[in-house]
């Protein structure tokens, strides 16, 4: 059977961080009926692709998904369960934020099949959690991290976002020395992203924060790759690090360019090709999956030549590029068109070939967008 990832989305937070540009609402006024209409949403895409794939994976996030009743949650693994072809040993993770669990919550979630959790610490720094706007402080994120560990939580991974305004290397090494202390086995380390629409953004406009440049980042993010590859933690994408076998099995197959399907406000799908996307207000989301069982705004079918773009520059952010992969399932001469380009990569540093495979340096990783671009 072919493999297939659930994404989860679930809107609901207290609180919106200056940085956030996910959908999220500040309000749990609606958070049963959107239930009722996940399950409608399931059971709409339960008929397609019940019979031809297996599911691998379910992945909840948001929004702050960890401020729901682990009952909440255990109802839709139970409808998944009901409606689709599970996997036994099926990854399940949910996104939680320090201060909205304790361990109680955490046990429960455990009870219920949550078998990895993704933390949103962000930080081990008080004033920079308090820039960032985040609800928990450096001590909360510790408790988090060793109750989850003492609840069962083997799989436990950490959210970090580095290069923040005023940011040393000093405060970033102190960062990444605590987290490496604690029991976790997966880190995500972020470049702070400026996204239109967000608060940050306009503060940025303002005059009110200055970032810091593109030189500086990639010096933090190349210290990043070499202090956690020291301490145990392997490389596998261009922002993730895990311990052997504890890479994340939802996030691989957006990264090897599998199927997933997403479902709840502003989730997007990607199955055999085609790639689809539901509405981002709750009002609409929910008017649409009561007319027609889902909530697709748009879709499209991609060309050869746009999966062959997407399939160099997933496998090249992630495990490498397999060139006869490529020539395979993609386009056949992509290689010959490009080959001059890549030998001036790997005598410049930023491309290795292994085998019939180019992955990326350490030096490459850090302008990874840049080369990508230039490939024709």
């Amino acid at each position: 059977m072919k493999e297939l990832a659930i994404y989860i989305h679930i809107p609901f937070c207290d609180h919106k961080c200056i940085y956030c540009d996910f959908y999220s609402i500040v309000s749990y006024q609606n958070v049963l009926s959107y239930l009722y209409h996940l399950k409608k949403e399931i059971e709409f895409y339960s008929k397609s692709f019940c019979d031809e794939y297996k599911v691998i994976s379910i992945y909840f996030g948001g929004g702050t998904p960890s401020f729901m009743e682990p009952s909440y949650i255990e109802q839709l693994i139970s409808f998944l369960k009901q409606e689709f072809n599970i996997n036994s040993e099926m990854e399940v993770t949910l996104e939680t934020n320090p201060g909205t669990v304790n361990t109680n919550k955490l046990s429960e979630f455990r009870k219920i099949g949550i078998n990895r959790l993704s933390i949103g610490v962000q930080s081990f720094n008080d004033d920079e959690l308090k820039f960032l706007t985040r609800i928990h402080d450096s001590s909360t994120a510790v408790q988090t991290v060793i109750e989850a560990n003492n609840c069962g939580f083997e799989n436990i991974s950490i959210d970090l976002i580095f290069n923040l305004p005023n940011q040393t290397l000093l405060k970033w090494g102190k960062n990444l020395q605590r987290a490496v202390q604690l029991p976790i086995k997966h880190i995500s380390a972020y470049s702070l992203i400026l996204e239109k629409g967000t608060i940050l953004n306009k503060m940025v406009l303002d005059g009110k924060v200055n970032l810091q440049d593109a030189d500086y980042d990639a010096e933090l993010y190349e210290f990043t790759i070499d202090f956690l590859q020291e301490n145990g933690f392997n490389q596998y994408e261009v922002s993730n690090f895990s311990k052997p076998s504890f890479e994340c099995i939802h996030n691989n197959a957006y990264w090897h360019y599998k199927n997933y399907l997403g479902l709840g406000t502003s989730a997007h799908s990607f199955i055999e090709g085609k790639r689809w996307w539901n509405y981002s207000s709750l009002t609409f989301y929910s008017k649409a999956v009561n007319e027609k069982g889902h909530a697709k705004i748009g879709e499209e079918i991609l060309t050869q030549k746009e999966k062959t773009e997407e399939f160099v520059m997933l496998s090249l952010r992630s495990s490498g590029l397999d060139i006869e992969l490529l020539k395979e399932y993609y386009d056949s001469s992509w290689y010959v068109r490009n080959q001059s380009y890549i030998q001036m990569l790997m005598q410049d540093g930023y491309l290795l070939q292994k085998g019939n495979s180019f992955k990326l340096t350490k030096k490459g990783y850090a302008v990874c967008d840049e080369i990508i671009s230039k490939f024709h």
